[in-house]
């Protein structure tokens, strides 16, 4: 009869007294990890399972008083390390079974070979068991078993997802990296619905995508906003995915994002109110754009006297300082430092009373308060609802039911009436009768009037195509006029009517871009500077210089540029091909204005869109190595590979000028040095050109 070392009774054998046996049959060592795992299971638990060893002899077959450890090598190790840190001392007890029949070689690999790992599944279950029976945390488990507090959350995590996906996981159905995905969420009803729509395609990420299209994403506006502190303060669970970088996770309550958003806006808005006296305050999300509502702006201000003492002694200090320590080769103390800083809050808080808003419009104006599109707040002043107008003076009524409206005599059915109250289009007497010496102040008649003013018309209209300099003032006054002032059409005489496209109905976030908060604060500060009232505007408008009254031009000119192309638009492709032109002219590079991302273009295109634009960018073998990447994936690679290459889509590129090809072959047939100005533009056209 074979005896087996289970028949043979167990003994404890010091631990420096066991060696690795060079029969065994794992050559490759036990990793680290493998070591580290063992060493915090034996502490948390002891050896679960016996060493087999069998007696080392010497040359001669004499006992030389150690073991040679055929099965249990790693256990070995693991107290070996125990030992080296001092948590179990060298001479430790090790039980073992000693077995002289069996061959070494035979049963360590046979441990090796017939042991079958436990599935990854009841692993992850296991865990989350360990969790929920025994109320263990992340980090105690992670203890016990040797791994690190991230696998053991992981696992947990896995351990959660629905059952049914752990056992299509079992079958074979499904990957681990396709498990992981959905192990995002732990609401197993959604799982499972996600699982029963997955198109053919199914990629980690588009598991990813659909389990959270319904979640608001951490690095949206809203989210920074309200923050994830008081988000899970008032309940909100956040999603985290713990296998990839999730950026701070997904808000799963969008509903709760909201309010507490709205909130939180109500807060500051009434707290601008109350501060500065507004008539309303409102809180948006988003920015009522269409809210038609007239805006004031502030107007320039004197400083009071102690305002102004205070200006001019913080700017003498400042400039006294900076000169002071100007050549200094050290460090500013930070005393200095401090008041340099003082004086420059000081310096900065004075100026901002230089513009004001008139008491009247805050009286009966408001404000808006909306999320900003970084997640911080925005706060837009100054606007007058309707009901809180100034009232238009009332027409002046007469005899008969007529009225009269600006000096002119309207019947009740709305037509004009000449000084004499007959209808216009009533025939005149065959003769006036003779009037009295005393009638020579009487108003003169509306036809009359209409006649002479015609002829004056025609007068202003030939002087002013002799005079340049006043048609760009009229000009100018006619377009400020109407852009800056409530009823602004009516205080001009030349009839131009500039319009301005509302682009954030073609541009989702539009108005919330760095491009669009540069114009509304060229807006703001010629707004600052106009007068209050439109009938002071011309002569505000006449007396800028000539290089003001240019920049005024341009700015109201600018806002009724309109190169938006829709596809039912096809009889302005003449207003396009002029849209380029200007786009040349102005030297327009919209490097400086947009970026491509996934958000913004690469989520939008073809793969093929997206494998041209980094073979445009970054060459044949950027391209190759994205090509074969999923949709997802190549959006994110995509943008970082074109991250300051300037690289535009073609419908944002801006032709080269002919004179820039002209003047680049004058300078390629000359071997002087080339001239700044071609230098300039050479530089500036390099990359936006096609």
């Amino acid at each position: 009869m074979t005896t087996t070392a289970n028949t043979v009774p167990t003994v404890f054998i010091p631990l420096n007294k066991l060696k690795k046996h060079p029969k065994n049959a794992r050559k490759t060592p036990h990793s680290e990890a493998s070591i580290e795992a063992k060493a915090a299971s034996i502490a948390a638990k002891g050896i679960l399972q016996n060493l087999v060893v069998e007696p080392e002899t010497d040359a001669a077959g004499e006992p030389t008083g150690f073991y040679l450890v055929s099965i249990g090598e790693g256990r070995r190790q693991a107290q070996m390390l125990r030992a080296k840190r001092k948590e179990i001392k060298k001479t430790e007890p090790i039980r073992c079974v000693i077995d002289t029949t069996n061959d070494a070689a035979e049963i360590s690999l046979d441990e090796n070979v017939t042991r079958e790992d436990l599935h990854p599944a009841d692993q992850f279950e296991r865990f989350r068991e360990l969790s929920e029976d025994r109320g263990w945390g992340a980090e105690e488990i992670a203890a016990r078993f040797g791994v690190t507090t991230q696998v053991v959350k992981q696992r947990m995590r896995l351990g959660a997802v629905n059952p049914k996906l752990l056992q299509v996981y079992r079958d074979g159905g499904l990957t681990l990296d396709q498990l992981m995905a959905f192990a995002i969420t732990d609401d197993h009803a959604r799982q499972e619905h996600v699982y029963e729509n997955l198109p053919y395609n199914r990629d980690p990420s588009i598991i990813r995508r659909d389990l959270t299209k319904m979640n608001v994403p951490a690095t949206d506006r809203c989210a920074i906003f309200v923050g994830a502190q008081a988000y899970t303060e008032a309940g909100g669970i956040i999603i985290r995915d713990l296998f990839t970088e999730d950026r701070g996770g997904f808000f799963e309550d969008p509903a709760l994002l909201d309010r507490l958003a709205v909130e939180k806006l109500e807060g500051i808005a009434a707290e601008v109110q109350q501060a500065e006296g507004w008539k309303w305050s409102a809180a948006y999300l988003d920015f009522p754009y269409s809210h038609g509502l007239r805006r004031a702006y502030r107007h320039p201000v004197e400083l009071s006297e102690a305002d102004a003492i205070a200006y001019d002694a913080a700017q003498d200090e400042l400039e006294h300082l900076n000169a002071e320590w100007e050549d200094a080769d050290v460090d500013l103390p930070a005393e200095v430092d401090a008041r340099l800083a003082e004086l420059e809050a000081e310096i900065e808080r004075i100026d901002a009373k230089r513009h004001a808003f008139d008491p009247d419009d805050i009286a009966s104006g408001g404000v808006f308060v909306v999320v900003a599109h970084d997640g911080g707040v925005r706060i837009e002043r100054g606007f007058i609802r309707a009901e809180d107008e100034a009232p238009e003076p009332e027409p002046e009524e007469t005899e008969g039911g007529e009225t009269v409206i600006d000096g002119v005599r309207v019947n009740g059915d709305g037509e004009i009436l000449d000084s004499d109250g007959a209808d216009e289009g009533d025939e005149l007497p065959e003769a006036e009768p003779e009037e009295d010496a005393g009638d020579a102040g009487k108003p003169l008649s509306d036809a009359l009037i209409r006649d002479l003013t015609a002829h004056r018309t025609l007068g202003l209209r030939l002087a002013l195509g002799e005079q340049p300099d006043m048609a760009l003032i009229s000009v100018v006054h006619t377009l400020a006029a109407q852009t800056y002032y409530r009823g602004g059409s009516t205080a001009n005489c030349l009839e131009i009517s500039p319009t301005s496209n509302y682009l954030a109905a073609h541009a989702d976030g539009i108005e919330d871009t760095a491009a669009a908060k540069m114009l509304n604060d060229r807006h703001a500060g010629w707004a600052a500077d106009m007068p209050r009232d439109v009938a002071d505007l011309w002569r505000f408008v006449a007396g800028l210089d000539h290089a003001s009254l240019m920049a005024l031009l341009a700015h109201c000119a600018s806002l009724t540029v309109n190169a938006v192309k829709l596809p039912w638009e096809s009889s302005k492709r003449r207003a396009h091909e002029t849209a380029d032109e200007l786009a040349t002219a102005v030297r327009l590079d919209m490097t400086a204005h947009w970026t491509p991302t996934v958000r913004n273009y690469f989520g939008r295109v073809t793969k093929a869109h997206i494998v041209a634009a980094v073979r445009e960018a970054r060459g044949d073998e950027a391209a190759e190595q994205i090509a074969d990447k999923k949709k997802t994936e190549m959006t994110e690679a995509a943008e970082q590979l074109l991250t300051g290459t300037g690289w535009l889509p073609p419908v944002l590129r801006t032709a080269r000028p002919a004179w820039f090809d002209q003047q680049a072959e004058t300078v390629a047939l000359d071997t002087a040095e080339p001239a700044p100005t071609q230098e300039a533009h050479d530089g500036h056209f390099a990359m936006a050109a096609e």
